[in-house]
Protein backbone atom coordinates (compact mmCIF):
# COMPACT_ATOMS: atom_id res chain seq x y z
CA UNK A 1 0.00 0.00 0.00
CA UNK A 2 1.68 3.15 -1.04
CA UNK A 3 2.40 6.21 1.67
CA UNK A 4 -0.18 9.11 2.04
CA UNK A 5 1.65 12.43 0.41
CA UNK A 6 2.05 14.64 2.64
CA UNK A 7 -0.12 16.97 0.67
CA UNK A 8 -3.63 14.80 2.14
CA UNK A 9 -6.26 17.58 2.55
CA UNK A 10 -7.28 17.46 5.90
CA UNK A 11 -11.13 18.67 6.42
CA UNK A 12 -10.85 21.03 9.83
CA UNK A 13 -14.81 22.15 9.87
CA UNK A 14 -13.91 25.77 8.75
CA UNK A 15 -11.98 25.58 6.11
CA UNK A 16 -9.82 23.21 4.44
CA UNK A 17 -5.68 22.99 4.46
CA UNK A 18 -2.96 21.02 3.12
CA UNK A 19 -0.25 19.77 5.89
CA UNK A 20 2.51 21.71 5.13
CA UNK A 21 6.09 19.99 4.26
CA UNK A 22 8.76 20.69 6.84
CA UNK A 23 10.45 23.74 5.21
CA UNK A 24 13.52 25.74 6.33
CA UNK A 25 12.73 29.25 6.74
CA UNK A 26 15.20 32.37 7.55
CA UNK A 27 14.84 31.96 11.20
CA UNK A 28 16.39 28.23 11.37
CA UNK A 29 19.34 29.07 9.09
CA UNK A 30 19.87 32.43 11.16
CA UNK A 31 20.19 30.44 14.15
CA UNK A 32 22.63 28.13 12.45
CA UNK A 33 24.55 30.81 11.57
CA UNK A 34 24.86 32.30 14.84
CA UNK A 35 25.25 28.54 16.41
CA UNK A 36 28.24 27.95 13.99
CA UNK A 37 29.65 31.28 14.93
CA UNK A 38 29.59 31.20 18.63
CA UNK A 39 31.14 27.20 18.69
CA UNK A 40 33.66 28.42 16.24
CA UNK A 41 34.60 31.67 18.67
CA UNK A 42 34.68 29.19 21.47
CA UNK A 43 36.71 26.65 20.03
CA UNK A 44 39.38 29.59 18.40
CA UNK A 45 39.36 31.10 22.00
CA UNK A 46 40.26 27.54 23.96
CA UNK A 47 42.81 26.76 21.18
CA UNK A 48 44.57 30.47 21.56
CA UNK A 49 44.63 30.29 24.97
CA UNK A 50 44.97 26.74 25.77
CA UNK A 51 44.54 25.13 28.95
CA UNK A 52 48.39 25.23 30.38
CA UNK A 53 48.18 21.78 31.85
CA UNK A 54 46.42 22.70 34.60
CA UNK A 55 43.85 20.83 36.49
CA UNK A 56 39.82 21.44 35.96
CA UNK A 57 37.90 20.33 38.76
CA UNK A 58 34.24 19.10 37.76
CA UNK A 59 32.68 22.75 38.91
CA UNK A 60 34.76 24.22 36.75
CA UNK A 61 33.82 21.81 33.47
CA UNK A 62 30.47 21.91 34.00
CA UNK A 63 30.79 25.91 34.42
CA UNK A 64 32.57 25.78 30.97
CA UNK A 65 29.86 23.26 29.23
CA UNK A 66 27.09 26.00 30.45
CA UNK A 67 29.28 28.87 29.31
CA UNK A 68 29.42 27.06 25.77
CA UNK A 69 26.68 25.71 25.37
CA UNK A 70 23.96 27.92 27.02
CA UNK A 71 24.07 30.70 24.15
CA UNK A 72 23.28 28.07 21.72
CA UNK A 73 20.18 26.86 23.95
CA UNK A 74 19.21 30.50 23.89
CA UNK A 75 19.31 31.31 20.13
CA UNK A 76 17.48 27.82 19.39
CA UNK A 77 14.83 28.58 22.01
CA UNK A 78 14.30 32.33 20.51
CA UNK A 79 14.33 30.62 16.98
CA UNK A 80 11.12 28.19 17.69
CA UNK A 81 9.68 31.04 19.58
CA UNK A 82 9.93 33.27 16.37
CA UNK A 83 9.09 30.57 14.07
CA UNK A 84 5.60 29.05 16.31
CA UNK A 85 4.63 33.18 16.39
CA UNK A 86 4.84 33.10 12.46
CA UNK A 87 3.11 29.82 12.54
CA UNK A 88 0.31 31.62 14.63
CA UNK A 89 -0.29 34.38 12.75
CA UNK A 90 -0.85 32.37 9.55
CA UNK A 91 -3.07 30.50 11.40
CA UNK A 92 -4.99 33.79 12.51
CA UNK A 93 -5.17 35.00 9.17
CA UNK A 94 -6.34 31.88 7.71
CA UNK A 95 -9.40 31.49 10.35
CA UNK A 96 -9.90 35.62 9.87
CA UNK A 97 -10.77 35.07 6.10
CA UNK A 98 -13.09 31.62 7.17
CA UNK A 99 -15.47 33.89 9.59
CA UNK A 100 -15.08 36.80 6.89
CA UNK A 101 -16.12 34.13 4.29
CA UNK A 102 -18.69 33.03 6.54
CA UNK A 103 -20.20 36.08 7.65
CA UNK A 104 -20.79 37.30 4.03
CA UNK A 105 -22.53 34.27 3.32
CA UNK A 106 -24.91 33.92 5.86
CA UNK A 107 -25.63 38.38 5.08
CA UNK A 108 -25.88 37.17 1.35
CA UNK A 109 -28.46 34.14 2.67
CA UNK A 110 -30.16 36.70 4.60
CA UNK A 111 -30.88 39.33 2.28
CA UNK A 112 -31.47 36.90 -0.65
CA UNK A 113 -33.80 34.58 1.77
CA UNK A 114 -35.71 38.02 3.62
CA UNK A 115 -35.94 40.37 1.03
CA UNK A 116 -39.02 38.69 -0.72
CA UNK A 117 -40.39 37.43 2.77
CA UNK A 118 -39.81 40.54 4.96
CA UNK A 119 -42.33 43.03 2.79
CA UNK A 120 -44.83 40.17 2.82
CA UNK A 121 -45.01 39.40 6.12
CA UNK A 122 -44.78 42.66 7.30
CA UNK A 123 -47.75 43.93 4.45
CA UNK A 124 -49.56 40.90 6.23
CA UNK A 125 -49.24 41.82 9.56
CA UNK A 126 -50.61 45.66 8.72
CA UNK A 127 -53.47 43.90 7.04
CA UNK A 128 -54.04 42.21 10.44
CA UNK A 129 -53.82 45.14 12.72
CA UNK A 130 -55.92 47.06 10.20
CA UNK A 131 -58.73 44.44 10.35
CA UNK A 132 -58.65 44.18 14.40
CA UNK A 133 -58.69 48.41 14.53
CA UNK A 134 -61.79 47.64 12.42
CA UNK A 135 -63.35 45.08 14.38
CA UNK A 136 -62.91 46.94 17.58
CA UNK A 137 -64.30 50.10 15.90
CA UNK A 138 -67.23 48.06 14.61
CA UNK A 139 -67.73 46.60 18.17
CA UNK A 140 -67.50 49.60 20.15
CA UNK A 141 -70.23 51.64 18.09
CA UNK A 142 -72.85 48.15 17.87
CA UNK A 143 -75.40 48.43 20.37
CA UNK A 144 -79.43 48.12 20.35
CA UNK A 145 -81.00 50.89 18.73
CA UNK A 146 -83.05 53.13 20.63
CA UNK A 147 -85.94 55.69 19.53
CA UNK A 148 -84.41 59.35 18.79
CA UNK A 149 -87.12 60.78 20.97
CA UNK A 150 -86.60 58.77 24.05
CA UNK A 151 -83.14 59.22 23.63
CA UNK A 152 -84.01 63.39 23.08
CA UNK A 153 -86.35 62.83 26.67
CA UNK A 154 -83.45 61.35 28.30
CA UNK A 155 -81.34 63.30 30.12
CA UNK A 156 -77.80 62.78 29.94
CA UNK A 157 -76.72 63.14 33.49
CA UNK A 158 -79.03 62.51 36.36
CA UNK A 159 -80.22 65.53 38.99
CA UNK A 160 -77.70 65.55 41.17
CA UNK A 161 -75.12 67.89 42.38
CA UNK A 162 -72.21 65.79 43.85
CA UNK A 163 -70.43 69.36 44.46
CA UNK A 164 -70.16 69.98 48.03
CA UNK A 165 -69.40 73.65 47.57
CA UNK A 166 -72.40 74.34 45.68
CA UNK A 167 -74.55 77.55 46.93
CA UNK A 168 -77.89 76.29 48.51
CA UNK A 169 -81.05 77.65 47.29
CA UNK A 170 -82.52 80.85 48.81
CA UNK A 171 -85.78 80.13 50.91
CA UNK A 172 -87.54 83.42 49.36
CA UNK A 173 -87.06 82.03 46.09
CA UNK A 174 -85.85 79.02 43.12
CA UNK A 175 -82.74 79.06 41.48
CA UNK A 176 -82.43 79.22 37.85
CA UNK A 177 -80.73 75.75 37.79
CA UNK A 178 -84.24 74.29 39.13
CA UNK A 179 -85.89 75.76 36.91
CA UNK A 180 -83.62 74.52 33.56
CA UNK A 181 -84.19 71.49 32.43
CA UNK A 182 -81.63 68.61 32.65
CA UNK A 183 -79.40 68.41 29.34
CA UNK A 184 -80.17 65.70 27.22
CA UNK A 185 -77.76 63.15 25.81
CA UNK A 186 -77.63 64.04 22.23
CA UNK A 187 -77.23 67.96 23.30
CA UNK A 188 -74.79 66.54 26.10
CA UNK A 189 -72.49 65.12 23.53
CA UNK A 190 -72.99 67.67 21.33
CA UNK A 191 -71.63 70.23 23.31
CA UNK A 192 -68.66 68.13 24.55
CA UNK A 193 -67.30 68.09 21.16
CA UNK A 194 -67.88 71.76 20.87
CA UNK A 195 -68.95 74.06 17.79
CA UNK A 196 -67.28 72.94 14.54
CA UNK A 197 -67.08 76.36 13.54
CA UNK A 198 -68.96 79.51 13.81
CA UNK A 199 -71.51 78.66 11.26
CA UNK A 200 -72.21 75.36 13.48
CA UNK A 201 -75.36 76.64 14.60
CA UNK A 202 -76.64 73.27 15.72
CA UNK A 203 -73.35 73.01 17.78
CA UNK A 204 -74.08 76.38 19.42
CA UNK A 205 -77.76 75.95 20.01
CA UNK A 206 -76.41 72.36 21.81
CA UNK A 207 -73.54 74.11 23.69
CA UNK A 208 -75.99 76.83 25.35
CA UNK A 209 -78.73 73.86 26.34
CA UNK A 210 -75.02 72.37 28.26
CA UNK A 211 -74.41 75.73 29.90
CA UNK A 212 -77.62 75.60 31.60
CA UNK A 213 -76.97 72.52 33.72
CA UNK A 214 -74.51 73.28 36.41
CA UNK A 215 -72.35 70.11 36.66
CA UNK A 216 -72.36 70.09 32.61
CA UNK A 217 -71.15 73.09 32.50
CA UNK A 218 -68.24 72.75 35.05
CA UNK A 219 -67.03 70.22 32.91
CA UNK A 220 -67.48 72.08 29.60
CA UNK A 221 -65.51 75.17 31.07
CA UNK A 222 -63.03 72.73 32.56
CA UNK A 223 -62.85 71.08 28.94
CA UNK A 224 -62.35 74.53 27.04
CA UNK A 225 -59.71 75.37 29.62
CA UNK A 226 -57.65 72.78 28.44
CA UNK A 227 -58.25 72.47 25.33
CA UNK A 228 -56.81 76.09 25.02
CA UNK A 229 -53.89 75.17 26.77
CA UNK A 230 -53.20 72.31 24.83
CA UNK A 231 -53.43 74.37 21.49
CA UNK A 232 -50.99 76.81 22.73
CA UNK A 233 -48.24 73.76 22.02
CA UNK A 234 -50.13 73.00 18.80
CA UNK A 235 -51.58 70.37 20.52
CA UNK A 236 -55.11 69.70 18.80
CA UNK A 237 -57.85 67.18 19.03
CA UNK A 238 -58.17 66.82 16.17
CA UNK A 239 -55.20 65.93 14.84
CA UNK A 240 -55.31 62.59 17.12
CA UNK A 241 -56.42 59.60 16.29
CA UNK A 242 -57.05 57.60 19.37
CA UNK A 243 -57.26 53.73 19.49
CA UNK A 244 -60.93 53.34 20.72
CA UNK A 245 -61.60 51.36 23.77
CA UNK A 246 -64.83 48.96 24.01
CA UNK A 247 -68.12 50.72 25.89
CA UNK A 248 -67.51 48.25 28.49
CA UNK A 249 -64.15 49.40 28.87
CA UNK A 250 -65.63 52.60 29.81
CA UNK A 251 -68.27 51.54 31.73
CA UNK A 252 -65.73 49.57 34.12
CA UNK A 253 -63.76 53.21 34.49
CA UNK A 254 -66.71 54.76 35.61
CA UNK A 255 -67.87 52.09 38.02
CA UNK A 256 -64.17 52.61 39.49
CA UNK A 257 -61.91 50.24 37.98
CA UNK A 258 -58.11 51.17 37.49
CA UNK A 259 -54.91 49.70 36.25
CA UNK A 260 -54.80 47.08 33.48
CA UNK A 261 -58.70 46.86 33.30
CA UNK A 262 -58.75 50.51 31.74
CA UNK A 263 -55.29 50.56 30.20
CA UNK A 264 -57.24 50.75 26.78
CA UNK A 265 -58.52 54.00 27.55
CA UNK A 266 -54.92 55.57 27.06
CA UNK A 267 -55.04 55.03 22.98
CA UNK A 268 -53.52 58.20 22.24
CA UNK A 269 -50.07 56.93 20.22
CA UNK A 270 -49.12 60.27 19.12
CA UNK A 271 -45.94 60.91 21.00
CA UNK A 272 -45.16 63.91 20.22
CA UNK A 273 -48.47 65.24 21.56
CA UNK A 274 -47.82 62.98 24.81
CA UNK A 275 -44.21 64.46 25.48
CA UNK A 276 -45.47 68.11 24.89
CA UNK A 277 -47.72 67.60 27.25
CA UNK A 278 -45.81 65.53 29.60
CA UNK A 279 -43.18 68.45 29.66
CA UNK A 280 -45.66 71.04 30.69
CA UNK A 281 -47.42 69.19 33.01
CA UNK A 282 -43.98 69.41 34.92
CA UNK A 283 -42.97 72.90 33.99
CA UNK A 284 -46.36 74.76 34.14
CA UNK A 285 -48.17 74.84 37.92
CA UNK A 286 -51.42 76.48 36.22
CA UNK A 287 -51.33 73.45 33.33
CA UNK A 288 -51.45 71.22 36.09
CA UNK A 289 -53.71 72.40 37.96
CA UNK A 290 -56.19 72.87 35.16
CA UNK A 291 -55.39 69.40 33.94
CA UNK A 292 -56.43 67.46 37.23
CA UNK A 293 -59.17 69.84 37.43
CA UNK A 294 -60.48 68.54 34.12
CA UNK A 295 -60.04 65.11 34.87
CA UNK A 296 -61.77 65.32 37.94
CA UNK A 297 -64.52 66.86 36.35
CA UNK A 298 -64.95 64.31 33.39
CA UNK A 299 -64.54 61.78 36.27
CA UNK A 300 -67.38 62.72 38.05
CA UNK A 301 -69.44 63.97 35.10
CA UNK A 302 -68.76 60.52 33.37
CA UNK A 303 -69.98 58.67 36.39
CA UNK A 304 -73.44 59.58 36.02
CA UNK A 305 -73.50 59.91 32.23
CA UNK A 306 -72.84 56.23 32.29
CA UNK A 307 -75.82 54.90 34.50
CA UNK A 308 -78.22 56.07 31.86
CA UNK A 309 -76.14 55.86 28.24
CA UNK A 310 -76.60 53.01 25.89
CA UNK A 311 -73.36 51.57 24.20
CA UNK A 312 -73.60 54.15 21.27
CA UNK A 313 -73.98 56.89 23.59
CA UNK A 314 -70.72 56.24 25.19
CA UNK A 315 -68.94 55.30 21.92
CA UNK A 316 -70.59 58.65 19.99
CA UNK A 317 -69.00 60.56 23.14
CA UNK A 318 -65.61 58.90 22.93
CA UNK A 319 -65.11 60.56 19.98
CA UNK A 320 -65.46 63.92 20.82
CA UNK A 321 -62.69 66.62 21.71
CA UNK A 322 -63.49 66.51 25.68
CA UNK A 323 -62.93 62.87 25.65
CA UNK A 324 -59.95 62.68 23.04
CA UNK A 325 -58.48 65.09 25.35
CA UNK A 326 -59.38 62.95 28.66
CA UNK A 327 -57.39 59.80 26.86
CA UNK A 328 -54.62 62.12 26.28
CA UNK A 329 -54.24 63.62 29.71
CA UNK A 330 -54.94 60.70 31.60
CA UNK A 331 -52.64 58.96 30.03
CA UNK A 332 -49.89 61.46 30.52
CA UNK A 333 -50.88 61.94 34.14
CA UNK A 334 -50.74 58.02 34.79
CA UNK A 335 -54.16 57.90 35.30
CA UNK A 336 -54.97 54.07 32.83
CA UNK A 337 -51.82 52.69 34.68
Amino acid sequence: MADPTPDTPLNLGIYNRKVPRPRVTATEVIAAALSLIWLLGVAVFFLVTGSGGAQVDRLSFVMTLLAVFMPVALIWVAATAARTARVMREESARLQEALDAMRQTYVQQQMSGTATLKPAVERKLDEIAAAQRKTDSAIATFTSIRPEAEAAEQPAVPVSDPDPNAQPSLALGTPAEAIALPVNIPDFIRALNFPENAEDADGFRALRRALRDRQTARLVQASQDVLTLLSEDGIYMDDLRPDRARPEVWRRFAQGARGPAVAGLGGVRDRSCLALAAGRMRQDPVFRDAVHHFLRRFDETFVGFETVATDADIAELTDTRTARAFMLLGRVTGTFA
